[in-house]
């Protein structure tokens, strides 16, 4: 098995470390002030959140609970099945919760919708999402996000969680990967 340099397959760093973590304390500092005086559900949606939802519990200033909920419209490819799997459910009930979603990315927005739409049938109280990315350029269905980190252009990203099939998410930094790395599977 041959190892290749990760960085051979880079094209071009699209958000550095640094930018990431300040925009992480923007936001949580935001949500510190709205969440005042509640203890909000922070949900981390697996795994591509897991980097984010980190920096971003760790800046809170205000007392939360957290959960993991794992999810998938993907597989091994570059674009959505349409069909959600649930691969890791939540262990807390969310009845009469403030609950904040941590994403990654939105894309398509096929996901939270369907994530949104669950939490409030089993009675969440609020449902609110905080995506690091935002693909808007890709969205067929509307998801109303409360805190946005960045607004991305339409690129394959990857990096600080971010994939591609299973690969680049230590990066530290949004990266975007060579076409040539994933074409083919481009539907």
């Amino acid at each position: 098995m041959q190892i290749v340099d990760v960085q051979d397959k880079i094209d071009h760093e699209l958000i550095s470390h640094d930018q990431i973590v300040k925009r992480i304390n923007e936001v949580a500092a935001q949500a510190s002030k709205d969440y005042a005086g509640k203890k909000p559900l922070v949900i981390c949606v697996l795994k591509g959140a897991i980097q984010t939802l980190s920096r971003f519990v760790s800046a809170l200033t205000i007392p939360m609970e957290m959960d993991f909920m794992s999810l998938s419209t993907y597989g091994a490819g570059t674009s959505s099945s349409g069909k959600i799997t649930v691969r890791a459910d939540l262990t807390t009930d969310v009845k009469d919760r403030d609950v904040l979603i941590v994403e990654d990315i939105v894309d398509s927005g096929f996901t939270l919708n369907w994530l949104v739409g669950e939490l409030k049938k089993r009675g969440a109280k609020s449902v609110e999402i905080f995506a690091l990315l935002e693909k808007p350029a890709r969205h067929t269905v509307d998801v109303k996000l409360k805190y946005t980190g960045f607004v991305i252009p339409d690129e394959f990203v990857v990096g600080f969680g971010l994939d591609f099939d299973e690969e680049y998410r230590n990066l530290n930094s949004i990266a975007v990967l060579k076409p040539e790395v994933y074409e083919g599977e481009i539907s």
